[in-house]
């Protein structure tokens, strides 16, 4: 039976269990079916969400050209990571604590969403290059893809993957044309200080305190 023993708690107590469990026998895969293979190929953003050894948990987000995370099976993704402010936040969640949850969303399209859990594990390029199994797309993107070359690949072997409803997802009638700045370091293009954080007060740095006592950026 899917799900983790606190859902199924809830669920007993909200009085879901058959509709729960409607959910789980028609819409819960452990693998990706055709249809769901398709999505994730044509997908151009992910959240990934990971936690570390003791629960911390963190949700960032990945993009690129369509095909960026790669589908190497029905059970297998891989997708690249490239160089970004140096925090290793979701790599380092990953490190301690394999499970990992992707979360695609089509604004444009479909509107609708896929839900994929799983095992992740980090892969340095020079050994996937090594390998005689990858399709020719993905030894391509191996090499360069987009004037930027990955820094390493986190390869997700699936446990769990469905749909997620589009009654809440906008549908966003066209995506604006703004030229995308692939691996930019500038600071502006980047979005600079934004949410005005740079001088804000922080404990790490104003009191002293012991930063493994607080949570760390993503």
């Amino acid at each position: 039976m899917p799900g983790s023993i606190g859902e199924h708690a809830l669920q007993e107590r909200y009085g879901t269990v058959s509709r729960a469990r409607g959910f789980y026998d028609h819409q819960v895969l452990d693998h990706l079916n055709d249809r769901m293979q398709a999505f994730v190929a044509r997908a151009e953003m992910v959240f990934v969400a990971t936690a570390d050894a003791s629960g911390e948990a963190d949700c960032s987000f990945r993009a690129g050209e369509p095909g960026f995370v790669c589908v190497l099976g029905e059970r297998t993704l891989l997708y690249p990571e490239y160089r970004g402010n140096g925090v290793m936040g979701s790599l380092g969640n990953i490190t301690e604590n394999g499970h990992v949850g992707l979360l695609f969303i089509d604004f444009c399209g479909d509107a609708i969403g896929l839900h994929v859990n799983g095992r992740a594990t980090l892969t340095e390029n020079a050994e996937l290059l090594a390998r005689a199994d990858l399709p020719a797309g993905v030894l391509a993107g191996l090499r360069q893809q987009g004037g930027r070359r990955p820094e390493c690949w986190v390869g997700v072997d699936v446990v769990e993957a469905y749909i997620h409803c589009s009654k809440h997802i906008p549908q966003l009638v066209e995506r604006a044309a703004v030229p995308r700045a692939w691996g930019t370091d500038d600071v502006v293009r980047k979005g600079g200080d934004h949410f005005r954080a740079k001088h804000s007060s922080r404990p790490w740095v104003d009191g002293g305190a012991d930063v493994r006592a607080c949570s760390g950026p993503a």
